[in-house]
């Protein structure tokens, strides 16, 4: 998939970054059988939005994040800035990391350690492509300071500073550099699981704040989803979907995604017809389910192999049958309990169903135990239809 269409907004305002077919390999020798560390990626980041790539290790999106910054090369495709191409494989073009209108929060937030926080603030306008002098410069960084609540520990040494602290103070750096776009690689994934929470609140704060177009580069989906207005999914060096983070969640195109991004059932599909009601009937091995989420296909002819019934452990209904067998309907999925575990505001229960584990989230009163039986209701309405 190669569309850079990032959003409802994406056409409402200039894009900050165009990235358009990249292809990067870490083969010296790079062919048609070469390994490419990303392979025609193709987006927009609009202006003032906040887009995240997110995949697992090794998806590609770090890569995709430094040849944005200029730190690597890549050997096909066009990176363009604020309107101007800093990147061109075709043209032989390519524009120095410190020429291109970023700045980069990286994973360790590169404090230096042998500077206040001041000195730190103002580095990039001391040193930076828009190098100013003078008293402004320690007065624009106060200003900054102040934004970000640290302008009480200007004249601290920085490596005096919390790990959140740190973090504010690397955001207040880059935006001194007056950056067309922020770069960020991971910066959260240092800190404890309740730092994170705040802090990526403050983050979206701070940039919604001073309208800076982001680009963010995490493995954490619920990070990617509370952050951001547009989520581009990757996998093995490909963009697998781009879209906003309830489309992603409620709508995957892909297995992929739907397995990545929070918790999903996916049940292989044998056939697949016209479902009597619109949908896709999709062939199961624990039956015949009714999905009526499923791709464009410009026909209605629903009759293939393969693909995925897709649906989420909040969208199946569980209900105890108490000992009595009851009569299994098209809707209905028998099943026995394997385990359950109360998790205060939810039951997690895994039923297992022919040869397939199903997990579901019902009420904590449903009072089910290991050895149960049990019936399952899929929410059609919720439930997907995916074609690989």
């Amino acid at each position: 998939m190669n569309t850079r269409t990032v959003g409802p907004t994406a056409t409402e305002t200039r894009p900050s970054i165009v990235v358009d077919q990249l292809r990067k390999s870490y083969d010296s020798h790079p062919g048609s059988d070469a390994a490419y560390a990303i392979d025609g990626v193709s987006f927009d980041v609009p202006e003032g939005q906040f887009v995240t790539l997110l995949g697992p290790s090794g998806c590609g999106k770090t890569t995709t994040l430094r040849c944005v910054a200029g730190l690597e090369r890549a050997q096909g495709g066009r990176i363009e800035m604020a309107g101007q191409t800093v990147f061109d494989a075709q043209r032989k073009q390519y524009v120095r990391p410190e020429d291109r209108p970023i700045a980069m929060v990286p994973q360790s937030y590169g404090i230096w350690p042998h500077m206040t926080v001041l000195d730190n603030a103002a580095f990039p306008m001391r040193h930076g492509r828009n190098r100013q002098r003078g008293a402004d410069v320690r007065k624009r960084a106060m200003e900054m300071l102040e934004q970000v609540g640290l302008d009480g520990m200007a004249d601290r040494w920085a490596t005096q500073l919390s790990g959140g602290q740190q973090q504010r103070l690397a955001f207040a750096r880059a935006l001194l550099g007056d950056p067309e776009v922020l770069l960020l690689d991971e910066p959260l994934s240092n800190l404890d699981a309740k730092l994170r929470a705040r802090l990526r609140q403050e983050l979206r704060s701070f940039q919604e704040r001073f309208g800076i177009a982001a680009l963010y580069v995490t493995h954490d989906q619920a990070e990617a989803l509370a952050l951001s207005d547009t989520v581009i999914v990757m996998n093995q060096g490909r963009v697998e979907q781009i879209d906003r983070p309830e489309r992603i969640y409620d709508h995957p195109r892909s297995s992929f995604v739907a397995d990545f991004i929070g918790s999903a059932n996916l049940l292989p599909v044998q056939d697949t017809s016209p479902g009597t009601q619109g949908g896709v009937l999709a062939k199961t091995a624990v039956g015949s389910v009714l999905c009526g989420r499923a791709p464009a296909s410009g026909n209605e002819d629903w009759s293939s192999t393969g693909g995925f019934v897709c649906v989420r452990p909040e969208n199946v209904t569980v209900r105890a049958t108490h000992g009595r067998t009851p009569v299994s309907g098209d809707e209905e999925i028998l099943g026995t309990v394997e385990a359950a575990e109360f998790l205060g505001d939810r039951l997690e229960v895994v039923v297992r169903a022919g040869d397939a584990s199903i997990t579901a989230f019902a009420r904590p009163g449903l009072g089910c135990r290991p050895g149960d039986d049990v019936a399952l209701n899929f929410d059609p309405a919720c439930t997907s239809y995916l074609s690989h």
